[in-house]
């Protein structure tokens, strides 16, 4: 291990408890998309104690932020997530995410000139549905980046998630009331039109490929069951293993909701629930030197069974424009898989706190390595041109 390593592994031990503290508390007080005043405002404090310049309501969203530190020609974003999901909490384990960022950033603060870094902590709001980190990218937010990263807790341990490309969208069907004893002739009935479609969605999924997922809820339908419903709702999302791929499929899935206006007599509205994500495409280079530093740190990569995920990140988009990686940690809290209350228990214990410090030391080690690299050839973009 190299001094400047050495070095950047103390910086973030001596911050250790500091950086556990930040997981909990965010932990404590989970707050949905674009509503997360209290993690990015901890955030945003915790990089500015440790010297860089921070930006509050970043890229023109509330609860975006934006900390540099260092002036050198290589410049280094590390990504913090930390909304979270309805119901269940940081059933994700965001908190994480956004702590092991910090300690990251801790980590490279005092090295980031001496080693010409840029390093930029961006906080992007609304992974979980809302696209932060498109809306961030569309505004500039990486541009002049030469390496994107964050880690993300899992179950298992992973180098790279296979990321799907999604979309989502929200559905309404607008009928005509009547009663449903006396006078159902004169109803037009929009929860029929629903359930018309979802049955056209079930036969479609016969003829979709392996990685293709067609999911969504009713969130409305109807008061009382003596009243033919005049209006429904739903919320659905379409996702395929490139966003080549992905819109087909979605004009497939629109269809089956036309269907079911058309056999009802109802009318249709259809919008879009934040921007589309792009299937992830890890960078090889960014990859290798992230497998290393997290073997260096203890960490195993076991042999995986051969199956189809079918997660999706925003972090897909950064990875169309520039080299990223998105590793996942394991919390070994297996048969909890996230988006499960029981992995949101499992994202405060002592191996979700152990993510955390090896998530900031790993992906501190990962931006020395490319500013190495960067050096020894005369400032390339990185470990991969794009």
């Amino acid at each position: 291990m190299t001094a400047t390593k050495q070095a950047a592994a103390q910086h973030i031990r001596a911050a250790a408890d500091d950086l556990i503290a930040l997981s909990h508390r965010i932990h404590a007080h989970p707050e949905l998309a674009f509503e997360e005043y209290l993690a990015s405002q901890w955030v945003a404090d915790a990089l500015s104690d440790a010297g860089f310049e921070v930006r509050h309501g970043y890229c023109g969203l509330p609860t975006a932020v934006e900390a540099t530190i260092g002036t050198g020609p290589t410049h280094i974003a590390i990504c913090a997530e930390y909304d979270a999901l309805p119901d269940i909490g940081h059933a994700c384990g965001h908190n994480i995410i956004a702590a092991a960022a910090v300690g990251a950033g801790i980590g490279l603060a005092p090295l980031a000139d001496e080693l010409g870094l840029t390093v930029r902590v961006l906080g992007t709001p609304a992974e979980e549905g809302g696209g932060g980190k498109v809306l961030m990218l569309e505004q500039g937010a990486f541009d002049g980046v030469h390496a994107a990263m964050m880690v993300h807790p899992a179950a298992v341990e992973m180098a790279a998630m296979p990321g799907l490309a999604v979309t989502q969208f929200d559905v309404t069907y607008k009928g005509k009331a009547a009663h449903a004893g006396a006078y159902p002739e004169l109803g037009v009935n929009a929860a029929d039109a629903m359930t018309l479609a979802q049955m056209g969605i079930g036969l479609l999924r016969q003829q979709t490929a392996a990685s293709d997922r067609i999911h969504g809820i009713v969130t409305q339908a109807g008061s009382a069951a003596n009243i033919i419903p005049d209006s429904s709702r739903g919320h659905w999302i379409v996702r395929s293993d490139s966003i080549d791929a992905l819109r087909p499929l979605a004009e497939r899935v629109h269809r089956c909701f036309e269907a079911g206006a058309l056999a009802t007599g109802c009318e249709l509205s259809t919008t879009p629930v934040g921007p589309d994500y792009a299937d992830l495409r890890p960078d090889q280079g960014l990859l290798d030197l992230w497998v290393a530093n997290a073997t260096a740190l203890g960490r195993h990569f076991p042999e995986l069974p051969n199956r189809v995920a079918g997660a999706a990140t925003d972090m897909g988009n950064v990875s169309h424009v520039v080299p990223t990686i998105h590793p996942m940690l394991g919390l070994d809290c297996g048969p909890a898989v996230n988006h499960q209350p029981e992995f949101t228990a499992a994202c405060t214990t002592q191996a979700a706190d152990r993510a955390v410090l090896d998530g900031a030391t790993g992906m501190a080690w990962t931006a020395i390595d490319v500013a190495h690299r960067s050096r020894s050839t005369n400032g390339s973009r990185g470990p991969q041109e794009r």
